[in-house]
């Protein structure tokens, strides 16, 4: 089984699909341009996105929106020119002496990274050569469709301590239709922006005096988060999970004996000093776990041991990085961790999966799957031995298979102590976020030398699965809050209910159906500001409120309300009571807006 996968993932990784070589060779057709118009620019790398491309350059040239026309009519000159992707292949000291030919020192250090039983090749187009692995397509001239988005500032190889380069973003497409709808697509995206939206639904705040990536969330985001939590507690609670707390600091002998130290070094804090011992930020909570584990003896018939927290993280990011609530430095995992046997844990990665896919059919998030794996030609990157390996691999590609989940694979992309399955989830925008992942773990009990006793009366090593279904609940909400452009379906509505009186004379009425709303636990406010009743629903519009209530002298003599749904207008006058079950009703089935 394990020399399958391995067969099957250096195929896969092989391919590049033809949307990626188009946008890859136009990377190199946007370079071309760049390096027409400032001849000095220092190259580094290139490569295809899900979206598009980019480049990253090391220019003495500031480079500002209004270049991209410029550069967009270079590009057009070289694709006009129809000038033909050649490769040269070249043994290592040739490669070295072209490069300081073509006085492009970046390019020296990304040869020295490439491992020396690899090819090493450049690409040619028209006076244009560069270092790369390609593939491209045949000529400049299949390059139709383009069009520059966006610059960025970014560290060299990702690292602070490297210099600052200029990234320049776009994209490409077979035809122009294509990219019309793409274009359109990105406009709805700034319109669903989170941290637009954000702001206007007062949802989060990020302010300079707490920090870059550290965002507050105010009342109303904080409603959302405790009902995502209340949500996926019900799914544990029915699966028996126990619910545990960690602090945000531990000794950094814990992460050295885990490996995340050694393995995740350029992603934690600094070490703070206390008294004579050093403690790290938070950087996982599966090191926690595993404490709270080993804290008792334990017997075949504890297991399987299911723990989970909301526990809070901390990781560096560049400030370059950091986005809204999608890219920060501190966040929230609804982590889980199960320590079963060998024999359970097929069972229990399948539950798992079960759990996830539960939790994204209720939001309708469509996805996909990814088999991530280790690298055979990177074994410095993982913990454990390679029999450990093949053992979780193995597992997990077995129980996909056995669910008939359609499935990637992705080389390189485990974690350093064991392979996962990971989500991909799209978006209403067609966008993909990876969030869920389900990660099996032969190599921590190891590291942790954890224990049970079986049946047999002897010690045995418990296997651990790691899995989070929302992954990081902030990048979680932001996601929900882009997909749904901020129209939370009722259940998870900040505000569910707004009640309007006509006038000061309806106030009393208004304030009376608040409180019994608020008794049947629904979230309402009164709208009390001396506004006509227009203003009032267009406010309520705004805050994208999904049922406004009109009391006006008719309503309170009847006691009933005039309805307004956020998304079909009037409802006609309705009464109280039926109102308050039909409500209760849809927010009790978690129903998503019709």
């Amino acid at each position: 089984m394990a020399e399958q996968i391995k067969r099957k993932t250096l195929d896969q990784r092989a391919q590049m699909s033809d949307l990626e070589r188009l946008r890859h060779s136009c990377a190199h057709v946007m370079a071309t341009a760049v390096m027409r118009l400032w001849p000095d620019t220092k190259l580094d790398v290139g490569p295809p996105t899900e979206e598009g491309f980019y480049y990253d350059f090391d220019a003495t040239h500031r480079f500002v929106p209004e270049d991209f026309e410029k550069i967009e009519a270079e590009m057009a000159k070289v694709v006009a020119e129809k000038q033909l992707f050649q490769k040269h292949v070249m043994s290592r000291d040739e490669a070295l002496k072209k490069i300081r030919a073509m006085n492009q020192p970046l390019k020296e250090i990304r040869l020295a990274d490439i491992p020396q039983d690899e090819e090493i090749s450049f690409y040619q187009n028209g006076d244009f050569v560069d270092l790369c692995a390609g593939p491209h397509i045949d000529d400049t001239a299949k390059v139709r469709a383009f069009k520059l988005l966006s610059i960025a500032g970014t560290y060299f190889k990702g690292d602070a301590r490297n210099p600052q380069l200029q990234r320049l973003y776009g994209t490409a497409f077979p035809s122009e239709k294509e990219l019309r709808i793409h274009l359109t697509a990105l406009e709805e995206a700034k319109k669903r922006d989170h941290r637009k939206l954000g702001k206007e639904l007062k949802l989060f705040s990020i302010t300079p005096l707490v920090g870059g990536g550290l965002p507050l969330l105010l009342p109303k985001g904080g409603v959302i988060r405790r009902e995502l939590e209340r949500f996926i507690d019900e799914k544990l609670d029915a699966r028996g999970y126990d619910r545990v707390f960690s602090p945000h600091i531990g000794d950094i002998q814990l992460y050295k004996t885990s490996g995340h130290y050694p393995y995740y070094k350029d992603s934690m804090y600094e070490p703070v000093h206390i008294d004579k011992d050093e403690y790290l930020l938070k950087p996982m909570n599966c090191p926690m776990h595993i404490q709270m584990y080993d804290s008792e003896p334990r017997s075949y018939r504890d297991l399987p041991l299911r723990l989970a927290e909301f526990g809070t993280v901390y990781r560096y990011e560049q400030s370059g990085e950091l986005n809204g609530l999608t890219r920060v430095r501190g966040f929230t995992q609804d982590d889980g961790h199960i320590f079963c046997t060998p024999d359970q844990l097929r069972d229990e990665i399948k539950d798992c999966i079960r759990l996830v896919t539960e939790v994204l059919d209720v939001f309708k998030l469509p996805y996909q799957t990814r088999v991530s794996l280790s690298d055979p030609k990177n074994a410095d990157k993982y913990a454990g031995g390679r029999e450990l390996w093949d053992r979780a691999e193995a597992a997990l590609q077995e129980v996909v298979d056995e669910l008939d989940i359609p499935s990637t694979l992705g080389v390189g992309e485990a974690a350093f102590y064991g392979p996962k399955l990971d989500f991909m989830i799209k978006d209403a925008l067609g966008r993909s976020w990876q969030l869920c992942t389900i990660q099996v773990d032969y190599s921590l009990p190891e590291r942790f030398n954890l224990e049970y006793v079986g049946s047999d009366g002897q010690k045995h090593r418990p296997v651990m699965i790691h899995r989070a279904v929302f992954g990081s609940i902030e990048r979680f909400m932001a996601v929900l809050i882009e997909h749904f452009a901020g129209a939370f379906p009722v259940w998870l509505a900040p505000e569910q209910v707004r009640l309007l009186p006509i006038s000061n004379d309806q106030v009393a009425y208004a304030e009376e159906l608040a409180r019994q709303l608020r008794a049947a636990k629904i979230r309402v406010t009164v709208d009390h500001k001396a506004d006509k009743i227009s203003g009032k629903v267009r406010n309520a519009q705004l805050q994208k409120v999904p049922y406004m209530l009109v009391v006006g002298a008719k309503e309170a003599a009847d006691q009933t309300v005039s309805v307004r749904a956020r998304q079909h207008g009037d409802q006609g006058a309705t009464p109280f009571a039926v109102f308050l079950e039909r409500l209760s009703r849809e927010i009790a089935s978690r129903a998503l807006p019709s």
